[in-house]
């Protein structure tokens, strides 16, 4: 038979895909193909390096199964245009993604492939339920989480797909790229060796980590994951950034511990569909990437300067609040950040520093490694309260209590702050280390004073807020 081209996208595994599995039933040679399309070349920095390093594990897994991946780059219609053309392929298959741009990409994808006389075909992608299969009992869309939530929690989610045995390869392999020649960590400098020590890249360890948490942490998961000092999260948003491992696995696992018992698996279970929520607000209202998703919000006086003393010290984590600033240097040691610590950081700087969301939604874009667009901006909309779903506008979190009660033993603080100890730890440190040069911090510098204390901060924030119309 004519060989099927695979196109892997953010699926970056070879167990539970659909695609991969509808093409081996097809039958006849498979060309697993990845585009670096432009797409990934607009990636941030740190999401664009985990990228490929879950390509190289991606390759790796496919050599063990008697095939390779073929590496391309371009844009993604005439480069599958050319593989068509190339390797007599009949057929191309992917697995949906969510976004708009996507959507629009694989949109024209399909129409060219039907006009090829090329069978075009994708599947269910990395959500649980797809964003138009889940209605209110009124036919729209679901606009608060809970209603989300009760509505989905006893849908029949279907068992994950084995891995293939083999995977038919075909006699001759097209052209491949170098993934070296791509470089796609290169704008980490030299923060990338410190936080590729923190990754934990490819679908093997996704499985491993999601096994470690389910018998050990998901215990006490409805306590711990509020305790930054503590590891009580799943840090799977990692793997499933990058399709590394599917909800559907995740929530076969979390129910499985409901049935034993397990008390942590419900809350579970709900940050998985908490993380659907995001993606069907997405298809149904994609302003949200970036516009205010409440339009009231749209006159609001926030600081658009990236210039700004303000916007420049929090992203430093120089803000002399040490929740904000652990956080922050968390996120340039590891790639990620604690949720408490996103949450916090975010109402700080959109509601102390009144500087806009998409400020803080692009930077994290840069710097996050377990980046995801639908959580990235609902997230930041639901911390600045012009998003779905928010906690009250009103509501402004005071840093320093938030750090004392969650960070009573301060482990969080003495973990990443390295101002003011005599011998700090080893991640306080790496933070100097990662951070680029032209930042000129030291270890031995005096730690900042408050650049808006919480007390002024709230009432700015408060003033502004009794002066609108929401």
């Amino acid at each position: 038979m004519n060989p099927t081209i695979l196109w892997f996208r953010r699926d970056l595994r070879l167990q539970d895909h659909a695609a991969l599995t509808a093409a081996v039933t097809r039958g006849g040679p498979i060309l697993a193909v990845f585009i670096c399309d432009e797409q990934v070349e607009n990636l941030g920095a740190a999401p664009k390096w985990r990228l490929g390093a879950s390509v190289a594990a991606l390759q790796a897994a496919l050599l063990t199964k008697g095939n390779r991946l073929i590496l391309r780059r371009g844009f993604a219609l005439p480069t599958l245009k050319a593989l068509v053309a190339e390797t007599g392929a009949k057929a191309v298959y992917w697995q949906r993604a969510y976004d708009p741009t996507s959507q629009s990409r694989d949109r024209a994808v399909k129409a060219a492939m039907l006009d090829m006389d090329v069978e075009a075909q994708s599947f269910k992608g990395h959500l649980l339920f797809e964003p138009w299969t889940v209605q209110t009992k009124a036919g729209g869309f679901f606009k608060v989480y809970t209603p989300m939530w009760n509505s989905v929690r006893s849908r029949d989610v279907p068992a994950p797909l084995p891995e293939p045995i083999f995977i038919p390869a075909p006699m001759d392999f097209p052209r491949t790229d170098n993934l070296a020649d791509w470089n796609l960590g290169h704008q980490m400098q030299r923060g990338l060796d410190i936080v590729a020590g923190y990754a934990r890249v490819g679908a093997a360890k996704a499985m491993a980590r999601l096994e470690e948490f389910t018998q050990g942490g998901l215990r006490d998961y409805q306590a711990n994951r509020d305790i930054p000092g503590e590891d009580g999260t799943s840090k799977l948003a990692e793997n499933l950034a990058l399709g590394e491992i599917t909800p559907s696995q995740c929530w076969h696992a979390g129910r499985a511990e409901l049935e034993r018992g397990n008390p942590g698996a419900e809350v579970f279970l709900k940050e998985l569909v908490w993380r659907e929520f995001a993606y069907h607000l997405l298809h149904h209202t994609p302003q949200i990437l970036n516009q205010n998703w409440k339009p009231a919000w749209d006159s609001f006086p926030w600081s658009e300067d990236s210039e700004s003393r303000n916007f420049t010290a929090w992203k430093t984590g120089r803000t002399g609040l040490e929740f904000i600033d652990a956080a922050m240097r968390e996120l340039y040691v590891t790639g990620t950040m604690h949720n408490r610590g996103r949450m916090i950081v975010a109402s700080y700087l959109t509601k102390h520093l009144m500087t806009h969301w998409r400020l803080g939604q692009a930077w994290f874009e840069n710097c996050l490694i377990d980046w995801d667009p639908a959580s990235n901006a609902m997230g930041w909309q639901w911390a600045a309260g012009s998003g779905p779903d928010a906690a009250p506008y009103f509501r402004v979190f005071n840093p320093e209590s938030q750090i004392e009660k969650f960070d009573a033993d301060r482990k969080y603080r003495t973990a990443w702050i390295a101002e003011g100890q005599r011998n700090p730890p080893k991640t306080a440190k790496q933070f100097f280390a990662a951070i680029p040069l032209s930042w000129a911090l030291s270890p031995k510098m005096p730690y900042p004073n408050p650049i808006v204390s919480a007390k002024e901060g709230r009432e700015i924030a408060l003033s502004f807020y009794k002066s609108r119309d929401f």
